[in-house]
């Protein structure tokens, strides 16, 4: 059996490869082999020469169809044109497109992008490239929020869509930008070893003696969030699009590339439309030098969540005793922790946020279990709860935690009622378990930091925090600090995001108490184990 702290080295070891491992497949993404490096291996001929080289006279146009697939230019229609197009240039232009029946009766419209030789229609041109992407997808509108008091709608878009459509079936919705990249680097592949990734988005010509590559034109679909979508109704005859243009560098083409069909996988292997969006802001929102950052420190929360985890379960299997721990904490912890997951669940927020919230939610309830030392014995179907009994210095403990959450009574339940009528009135839910859920949230994030005050005051009372599991504190205080970044990356509620930084200024002071109370060896520790007992054990033994 492996000890604890090799287990851990074990870990740690792991971790490592694995983030030397991601650099170097991430080196080997953003860099690619120029020809110039195979020439001097003697393999010059296999050049693959960019086509932009040569500096032609280019042109863009956008066409708009129901089909899937065209082949002459009969049933599309043409929604933007730019006429001597500069690949240097960037640009938005925001253009009305016309939404046939077959659309607004829950079809699908289609974008053709086709990049071709000014003054010559795309499909007259033998040198034209082009890239299709859908303008629609299929999504569950969002439940309508009113006033529950009044019945008052804040919205008239979804009271247009019940005529025809319920709440839980997936209707088209209008994906209002298309954002387009050519990459523009005067780049000589090696024939011999083009880039997998790359080499699908190709179309090679022969001119001469020599291989040229035309334009790569893509399209950006991880611009597509779904907070630019917009429900096509019925009575839709027109929609906006914006069309924006940018280059591009090969190195972040292909990153890009990944990225997408990482996405892709997600929802193939069951995210939703809306779990999806999460991952594409984490990438479009955030600079790639921040988003770089955002790597490690994302790999160093998996290794400090585990390593947490694995202490925080240590601690309680072990555990005894409960003196110098505040049951009414542990109790609060877990209320709340599954009243954050269920409001989480409510808002319907991403599962990179829901499923560490669900596996908390689990690991507390069995937390209280063994805080109040229940065991559970069925008769049957019908289970029967037994509570073990407290020993005298847990009893004081108990006095001691009675007293602060009777203080604390005064200040706290005034506050949640307050603030639970106020949203009554003020805000609008899609229904009263919203508003129940959203009550009980707002109370946990903008007043839970004051449950944790029990324990405080208990550390204060006994003069010691040597009752407490600091291993797996350590690890929750670095990835404390850690979600504070996370609070600016990944889409969450307001009050989730300022619920992070509540929890620096209580780690702040577990810390300050940890200096002001130095470990005594005659007190217990957080298993009920007393050092000095130990020692004598075993000298007994010897």
């Amino acid at each position: 059996m492996l000890s604890r702290s090799s287990f851990t080295s074990l870990v740690v070891g792991v971790f490592a490869v694995y983030v030397a491992h991601t650099c170097w497949v991430m080196y080997g993404i953003v860099y690619t082999r120029p020809c110039a490096a195979a020439a001097a291996a003697g393999a010059a001929g296999g050049c693959v020469w960019p086509y932009l080289a040569r500096r032609p006279k280019l042109q863009l146009s956008v066409y708009t169809t129901t089909r899937s697939s065209i082949g002459a230019e009969s049933n599309i229609d043409l929604v933007l044109n730019v006429e001597d197009f500069d690949i240097e240039s960037k640009f938005e232009r925001t253009v009305n497109v016309s939404v046939p029946k077959k659309t607004r009766n829950n079809g699908t419209l289609y974008a053709y992008v086709f990049l071709h030789h000014a003054g010559i229609l795309p499909w007259h041109d033998g040198k034209q490239v082009h890239v299709v992407s859908p303008l629609t997808t299929y999504m569950v509108p969002k439940p309508e929020e009113i006033n529950l008091l009044t019945g008052e709608s804040t919205t008239q878009q979804i009271e247009a869509e019940k005529q025809t459509n319920a709440l839980d079936e997936p209707v088209s919705h209008w994906r209002s930008r298309l954002t387009l990249n050519v990459m523009v680097e005067d780049f000589v592949f090696d024939g011999s070893s083009l880039p997998a990734d790359v080499h699908r988005y190709m179309k090679m010509v022969q001119l001469g003696k020599t291989v040229h590559y035309l334009p790569i034109l893509f399209i950006d679909q991880l611009s597509n969030r779904v907070k630019d979508l917009m429900v096509i109704n019925r009575s839709t005859t027109e929609l906006p699009l914006t069309v924006s243009y940018d280059k591009i560098s090969l190195g972040k083409l292909r990153f890009w590339i990944h990225m997408q069909d990482a996405v892709y996988s997600l929802q193939q292997f069951g995210f939703s439309e809306k779990d999806a969006d999460e991952v594409k802001g984490i990438f479009v929102d955030t600079n790639l030098y921040f988003l770089a950052l955002t790597f490690f420190v994302a790999a160093f929360h998996l290794l400090f969540d585990f390593l947490a985890f694995k202490n925080d379960i240590s601690f309680w299997k072990k555990k005894r005793s409960m003196t110098g721990m505040s049951t009414k904490a542990v109790l609060w912890r877990c209320f709340s922790t599954v009243v954050i997951f269920l409001f989480l669940l409510d808002e319907q927020t991403s599962v990179l946020v829901l499923i560490p919230a669900g596996i908390g939610a689990l690991i507390e309830l069995w937390k209280v279990k063994k805080a109040l030392k229940m065991t559970i014995k069925w008769q049957g179907l019908i289970p029967k709860f037994q509570f073990g009994t407290y020993n005298d210095s847990e009893k004081k403990t108990e006095e001691y935690d009675a007293q602060a959450m009777k203080y604390l009574s005064y200040l706290l339940y005034p506050l949640c009622i307050g603030g639970a009528v106020y949203s009554l009135l003020n805000v609008k839910y899609k229904s009263w378990y919203s508003w129940l859920i959203n009550s009980f949230v707002n109370g946990v994030y903008a007043f839970g930091f004051l449950f944790m005050l029990p324990q405080l005051f208990v550390n204060y009372k006994m003069k010691s925090v040597a009752h407490l599991p600091w291993k797996a504190f350590t690890y929750k205080a670095f990835n404390t600090f850690i979600d504070d970044i996370f609070a600016f990356i990944i889409t969450m509620p307001t009050s989730h995001r300022l619920a992070c930084f509540r929890d620096d200024v209580v780690f702040l002071v577990y810390l300050y108490q940890r200096w002001l109370y130095p470990v005594d060896k005659n007190r217990v520790n957080e298993y009920g184990e007393c050092y000095e007992e130990k020692t004598k054990k075993k000298a007994h033994r010897e």
